[in-house]
């Protein structure tokens, strides 16, 4: 039917005429209620975006020398991360004179990255960048 008639049609019943199907041939129209289509459009749209899984970027801070058992808590933490579905950024802070020793960075991350081979593949390799030492994993 022409867009005249169906616009006529519309007003006799009080409602809109709505083109739901633009990129068809021939366009398609439906005689709705405007406002109720945009209600129902949105909540549409907000339970697709209730059903996402929203993953996220964990930080793990250590430092050079950490104790052995600091170093479990994290190594504990890091792999709830990884468990839960987020990526996880791990950096290794030097200050002072610790970058005299960068080697012990890049061993505690070597251990990181045996402690936690099951769980997690590396993104990114380990890398100085200023001060810090940064590792990246994700979720295998």
């Amino acid at each position: 039917m022409s867009r005249n008639e169906g616009l006529e049609l519309a007003e006799k019943e009080n409602l809109d005429l709505v083109e739901v199907a633009p990129d068809a041939d021939p366009p398609v129209c439906r005689i709705i209620d405007y406002g109720k289509f945009k209600y129902a459009l949105g909540k549409k749209e907000k339970s697709g975006k209730k059903k996402q899984k929203n993953t996220g970027m964990k930080e793990v801070k250590l430092r050079p020398n950490i104790g052995d058992h600091d170093y479990d808590f994290k190594v504990k933490n890091l792999c709830k991360f990884l468990g839960d579905g987020n990526q996880v950024k791990v950096t290794v802070m030097f200050r002072g004179r610790e970058m005299r020793y960068v080697d012990l960075g890049r061993k505690l991350l070597d251990r990181i990255i045996k402690d936690s081979e099951g769980l997690g593949k590396i993104t990114k390799m380990p890398k100085l960048e200023g001060r810090n030492m940064i590792l990246v994993l994700m979720p295998k």
